[in-house]
């Protein structure tokens, strides 16, 4: 893929913003590492979760269950599992649902200055319902894309690149918000910029963020134009990253 470019002050749109929603939107890695612990568990495996999602937190539930065995698993047996996982996900997560401090007030601003939004996510639409509208946030995307809308998912770019399809705006004008190394580079490999949300992850395990927030108390979609202008290429994606 060649890198492309984009000079925000000849764009006649603002950049559409594209979001993950596990670790963006709700601060829920813990609770998620805790719930595959619990699964691992109950499996009789041994594998610390919360190492394991780091290392590959934005791939669908079934496909990081599969990581964890040595030999393949049968589509059924996995699904199951990922149904087990959501079920104890759901149950730990259920009193504890919140938005990312200063979100809200940033889709709002975002929205006000003419910015399209999307989310693009592992997630399939009743995990998607229990974030999205029991915390009434599906009002600000124009777009929601799920793992059932793409035939694979991130580090593949086929999620944000069906969101930036949806929305009608080329790649090379969207920006991803992602807390996951595998989801940044599905961004890049989409052809698209990113930035990174550290819920899970420190600074130094993004390859080439825009920029990093721990939240988006600070952060104002003017300031995203200016980052803009100061990374006119699309970063391109590192094999061993994805």
């Amino acid at each position: 893929m060649s890198n492309s470019t984009l000079n925000p002050q000849n764009s006649t749109l603002p950049p559409a913003l594209i979001f993950d929603m596990d670790g963006v939107l709700v601060d829920n890695t813990p609770v998620q590492a805790r719930a595959f612990q619990l699964l691992f568990r109950d499996l009789g495996l041994t594998t610390k979760a919360l190492p394991l999602l780091k290392r590959l937190n934005g791939m669908p539930a079934g496909e990081i269950i599969q990581h964890v065995f040595r030999h393949p698993i049968p589509k059924k047996q996995l699904d199951s599992y990922a149904e087990q996982r959501e079920f104890l996900y759901r149950t730990l997560y259920w009193d504890k649902r919140r938005a990312l401090p200063g979100l809200v007030d940033f889709l709002k601003a975002a929205r006000a200055e003419g910015h399209k939004i999307g989310l693009g996510t592992g997630s399939g639409g009743p995990t998607l319902s229990y974030i999205l509208d029991h915390l009434d946030l599906r009002r600000y995307f124009d777009v929601v894309v799920g793992k059932d809308d793409v035939p694979r998912g991130k580090p593949h770019p086929d999620t944000y690149s069906r969101t930036a399809a949806k929305l009608g705006v080329a790649p090379e004008n969207c920006i991803v918000f992602e807390d996951a190394v595998l989801g940044e580079q599905a961004a890049y490999r989409a052809g698209m910029r990113c930035v990174a949300v550290t819920t899970s992850l420190k600074a130094k395990d993004f390859q080439a963020p825009l920029t990093t927030i721990n939240d988006f108390t600070t952060l104002t979609p003017a300031q995203l134009l200016e980052m803009l202008a100061q990374q006119p290429d699309v970063p391109q994606p590192q094999k061993r990253r994805g």
